[in-house]
């Protein structure tokens, strides 16, 4: 997408249809057929496409590791008439034929305390492949040679093996390989596959590669790992995972490294999440590429997407409205539809491509997040959350104070209360196809920026997605409310299309920003003088726009950006900048500073977890008759910190807001707006102090609204009030 210029940025995404967006009149309508599989389109209540050449052995698999930690904590699975069952039972009668399971190696503390995330030691791993082999389905096990999660920011050596050598280190990995394999084959689990580390870009079991490049202790310690599997499981594939197929040239790599090397394995296994792995084109491709270059097999271990953007249990979730992109709405239908895109990516490979793992599509809430306290309780006794606090010493680095529950309860196929989604369906739907009545999914989410005293131009029409796949634009008329803005804001502004959808449009006026290039969008960058590895990079993780600047390392290190302003009338300003970032401890140094000939002023710059923006601010800075100011954003981060800068801001502290008129008397009229029964008055009455309302909420969020403006709107309020008309008994 080509931005305007960074002053006027519209950003225009598909949100799912939810509260906020009232659909009105929108009845069934004829559809059309979708692709035929061997029956024929089902009727359902979503759409699905059917996958042609799908092979009847294709893994429809799901990763479930948390399930024995979930059931602990009194969570009931239920199947589609609502009655608790088991949930091996329920998969395989959505069409689930394979059951992927985590396996850490001594995932306890000292005391014997679980460190969460299920908990999942070989023991554990062994009764889940149990209770999938007793259901019919198969299992891949997926050794993450860990005592806690592995994955590229982090593949923690495991306690026991800590002081071992490299070849002792081999040694080791190879034994605990073959023994736990061995205690699945004795308990008669199905093993299918067996994965020899989860998402090892960087480095497996403690150790740490240089670059992309495959070296030789990672190739020895996956060669042993592969060599278990072939003594124990002679009839298991042995695949090995890797992560961002959205990199050019990642993939190619680290399979040019394992074929050097002569490492032995069979399948080539591959994240894709769409909010941070690129295109479904891309992924085909690129998977494609290793099928036939080297002879490999090909999955997808991991995949997901939300169903809403609501929070179940009370602890922050990994994909929220900031995380979220176009490519879906937030919806069952969005995750069908993501399921068998990704299904159909693999599929595209050929006979190479074998499957797809939908990651945890049971990690569901213990409990409402209205009960939080009770649920910290639960995910400490349990291990139901992704960590409980006796993981903080294992990871300190990871975990610190940011130990709970679910981050992924609004990523399920499963409503909270256990509930099977028709999403989980899709496993059969790609087979036959599903057809439903046609319905309206998503609808664009208009969001505007605009820099103060620029013209609000609103879009004219809005886009409108329906359950079947296709579009429609729909003309629009906004509220007067527009014209209202005064200042610096966010602001709410109502619109309904003709065709009876109420949408809401955001509105953020800001003060004009003197630093160039204050979000990264544009590629010239001779502005910002950027240090160590922080790089501007287009990424779904910055605050606004497609770019930010990022930065991280597996060793501790430094990072900068920084610009000198010059020509800037004296006076008093402001300086923000916002961020985002994981695995950066409190020792870490981060801050945003501003330097004058007046002096020099700084606040800390934050990054606690993913996707948590924190926006930094630092008032008060003085500029004199030279008009020079230095501003930066300096970090001094631990191995592995990495952290996400956007937007950063420099404003007259006067433009910004200064001091608001009184708007006691308009708030009082909107509280009684709010208090209105609206059974008892007709709709035109209504409307009418709907209309009303918005102007009184746009001047009270109007960091410039004049006396004028605040009577103006409060006598607009209270004459709606007045006016209203019961409704005829």
């Amino acid at each position: 997408m080509t931005h305007p210029s960074p002053s006027r940025r519209l950003r225009r995404a598909l949100t799912a249809v939810a509260a906020s967006v009232a659909v009105v009149g929108t009845g069934a309508f004829a559809v059309p057929a979708a692709s035929a599989g061997a029956t024929g389109p089902v009727d359902a209540g979503i759409f699905v496409d059917a996958v042609d050449g799908l092979a009847e052995d294709f893994a429809m698999g799901v990763d479930v590791s948390t399930v024995l930690s979930l059931e602990e904590s009194g969570v009931v699975f239920r199947d589609a008439a609502g009655t608790p069952s088991d949930l091996f039972e329920v998969l395989a009668d959505h069409g689930v034929n394979s059951v992927r399971v985590r396996v850490w190696n001594d995932p306890y503390d000292a005391e014997g305390r679980g460190y969460g995330g299920g908990t999942v030691d070989v023991d554990r791993a062994v009764r889940i492949g149990e209770r999938a082999t007793a259901a019919g389905l198969d299992v891949l096990v997926d050794f993450h040679y860990s005592d806690f999660w592995a994955d590229p920011a982090r593949q923690l050596v495991p306690k026991a093996w800590a002081q071992l050598s490299d070849a002792d280190t081999v040694a080791a990995l190879h034994d605990f390989t073959a023994d736990a394999l061995q205690r699945f084959a004795d308990a008669g689990v199905d093993v299918r596959m067996v994965q020899i580390g989860n998402e090892t870009n960087n480095a497996i079991a403690g150790h740490t590669r240089p670059g992309r490049q495959i070296d030789a202790q990672f190739a020895a310690l996956v060669s042993a790992g592969s060599a278990a599997v072939r003594e124990v499981l002679p009839d298991a594939l042995v695949a090995v995972h890797f992560t961002n197929p959205e990199t050019q040239g990642r993939y190619a790599t680290y399979a040019a490294g394992l074929d050097a090397f002569g490492v032995d394995y069979d399948v080539f296994a591959s994240s894709y999440y769409p909010y941070w792995h690129g295109s479904i084109d891309n992924l085909t491709a690129v998977l494609s590429q290793i099928a036939t270059a080297y002879g490999k097999q090909v999955i997808v271990a991991e995949t997901s997407w939300a169903h809403t953007l609501e929070d179940g249990d009370g602890y922050p979730n990994v994909i929220g409205a900031g995380g979220i992109t176009g490519h879906y709405p937030a919806s069952v239908q969005g995750q069908a539809w993501e399921l068998r895109d990704v299904i159909a990516a693999v599929a595209a490979v050929g006979e190479a491509g074998i499957g797809v793992y939908y990651w945890e599509p049971a990690w569901l809430p213990v409990g409402p997040a209205s009960e939080i306290e009770t649920n910290r309780l639960l995910w400490e006794q349990f291990g139901s959350g992704w960590a409980t606090s006796a993981a903080s010493d294992y990871d300190p680095l990871h975990v610190g104070q940011y130990y709970g529950g679910s981050a992924w309860d609004n990523q399920s196929l499963f409503a909270w209360d256990g509930t099977p989604l028709e999403s989980l369906r899709t496993f059969s739907y790609v087979r036959t196809g599903a057809v439903a009545p046609r319905e309206i999914v998503s609808v664009e989410q208009v969001s505007l920026v605009v820099v103060d005293g620029d013209p609000v131009a609103l879009p004219e029409t809005i886009e409108v997605g329906y359950n079947d796949g296709t579009l429609e634009h729909h003309a629009l008329t906004w509220s007067d409310a527009v014209a209202w803005i005064r200042g610096a804001g966010t602001y709410s502004i109502p619109g309904r299309t003709g065709s009876g959808l109420t949408v809401t449009a955001t509105v953020r006026v800001d003060a004009p920003n003197l630093v160039e290039n204050s979000g990264f969008e544009s590629a010239d960058m001779s502005a910002w003088t950027l240090t160590g590895p922080a790089a501007r990079q287009e990424t779904a993780d910055g605050f606004a726009g497609d770019y930010a600047v990022t930065f991280w390392s597996g060793s501790a290190y430094q990072a900068s950006a920084s610009q000198t302003i010059a020509g800037v009338p004296a006076g008093t300003y402001v300086l923000q900048a916002t961020t985002q970032g994981t695995n950066s401890p409190a020792t870490d140094v981060r801050t945003l500073r501003a330097t004058t000939s007046a002096g020099t002023w700084s606040a800390p710059l934050e990054l606690t977890v993913w996707n948590d923006f924190r926006t930094a601010t630092v008032p008060g800075i003085v500029v004199g008759d030279d008009g020079v100011v230095e501003i930066s954003a300096e970090f001094s981060l631990s191995a592995g910190a990495w952290g996400v800068l956007d937007e950063v801001r420099l404003v007259d502290a006067a433009t910004a807001g200064g001091e608001q008129a009184d708007t006691t008397a308009l708030e009082r009229a909107l509280a009684a707006a709010a208090s209105v029964d609206r059974d008892r008055y007709t709709a035109a009455s209504l409307a009418a102090l709907d209309d009303a309302v918005a102007v009184g909420e746009v001047v009270v969020a109007g960091s410039k609204a004049t006396t004028a403006d605040v009577k103006s709107a409060t006598k607009l309020v209270e004459k709606a009030i007045h006016r209203l008309k019961k409704v005829k008994a």
